[in-house]
């Protein structure tokens, strides 16, 4: 498993394009194959920081998932949301493997 990371710099003032940019990308992700793990939003305190966490089985099929961006018209219209809204100012992608619990038997 491979989980991505997404760390964003927002315009705290387009919170709620923010939020509609966020309810597209769950979707996607789940769509094609991914477990979203959700968006964390400012919650107390002036904040321009949210991060993003999903997770996709491999790196092959992340890559997959990835190759739709710019051709597909679902991920296109998601984009626009963020490039038209502005509510994304600036965001870095890293890559990460969960260390779980155990689980109990």
């Amino acid at each position: 498993m491979i989980t991505c990371v997404v760390d964003y710099v927002i315009d705290p003032g387009k919170l709620d394009e923010f939020e509609r940019f966020a309810h597209r990308w769950i979707k996607l992700v789940a769509r094609h194959g991914g477990t979203h793990h959700g968006y964390f939003l400012p919650a107390e305190g002036a904040s321009d920081r949210a991060l993003a966490l999903f997770s996709f089985p491999s790196l092959a099929a992340y890559e997959q998932y990835r190759s739709l961006f710019g051709t597909d018209p679902d991920f296109v219209a998601a984009d626009r949301i963020r490039d038209d809204s502005g509510c994304v100012l600036r965001y870095d992608r890293s890559f990460m493997r969960p260390l779980l619990p155990p689980s109990r038997p």
